[in-house]
């Protein structure tokens, strides 16, 4: 389903790692074959973001084969010096993405920023640049790039995918006190779970936030509070970059 402020873009690199974050912590790690809903909203919010609205993942499709690479790696150890790990990547990934944003409820105090046109048009243009900031695929040594693309368009590695491919139980991302929608979630952080498939043409479909019935609540959490002091809104762009 596409919404009036939906963007579509494409996200490329040579390694992704997309894995749960309880692996993160050391020791060894391993990607999911498909990329997670938070680790796409990252991608988002590194291309641009306001804590006006919350980025909403619709759909992932993938384009080319799924194929990992294993690799020995020497991370620092927590307490100091060096350790051996071998970390298992994602090769040669290419997504097409569709999102849309939605504006945040819990922030009535920005409400005089809620302009989707502003928004939506400052998006698209940062998505034809490439992002504001760094983009990375799942982890900071795989780097992305970002570019503008029609979501379904081209061919895609699984256009001939007999059925559909069942993941089981995976991560799906974390709500954050001041993203959350459902009353129980309130206040704090929740981390989601949740079963995807991929279907004909490399899709797979997300659940919404709020949808996922399989989550922990992780630890108390307060909001944090924007004002004049702490956010400047369109004022950092430039008149171009604004559509101004």
């Amino acid at each position: 389903m596409k919404y009036r402020n939906t963007v579509e873009f494409q996200v490329s690199g040579d390694y992704a790692l997309f894995s749960d974050p309880v692996t993160r912590v050391g020791g060894e790690k391993c990607t999911y074959h498909i990329p997670t809903y938070e680790a796409l909203k990252g991608i988002l919010q590194s291309v641009y973001w306001k804590p006006t609205f919350v980025w909403i993942i619709d759909a992932v499709r993938v384009m080319n084969p799924i194929r990992t690479e294993t690799k020995g790696i020497r991370p620092i150890c927590y307490n100091g010096g060096n350790e051996l790990a071998y970390y298992t990547y994602l090769r040669n990934v290419c997504y097409q993405v569709r999102a849309h944003f939605e504006w945040n409820e819990n922030r009535p105090e920005l409400e005089a920023d809620r302009n989707e046109h502003k928004h939506h048009n400052i998006a698209r243009r940062m998505i034809a640049r490439g992002g504001r900031r760094d983009v990375f695929l799942g982890t900071r040594e795989c780097q992305g790039y970002v570019e503008p693309c029609v979501f379904g368009e081209g061919e895609s590695a699984y256009d001939d995918l007999d059925g559909e491919i069942a993941y089981g139980f995976l991560y799906h991302g974390i709500t954050y006190a001041d993203e959350a929608v459902l009353p129980e979630d309130k206040g704090k952080l929740t981390v989601r779970f949740w079963h995807p498939r991929m279907t004909r043409g490399g899709e797979v479909k997300f659940l919404r936030p709020e949808q996922c019935v399989e989550k922990r609540h992780i630890k108390e959490m307060e909001m944090k509070i924007f004002c004049q002091e702490n956010f400047c809104g369109a004022e950092e762009f430039s008149d171009e970059e604004a559509g101004l």
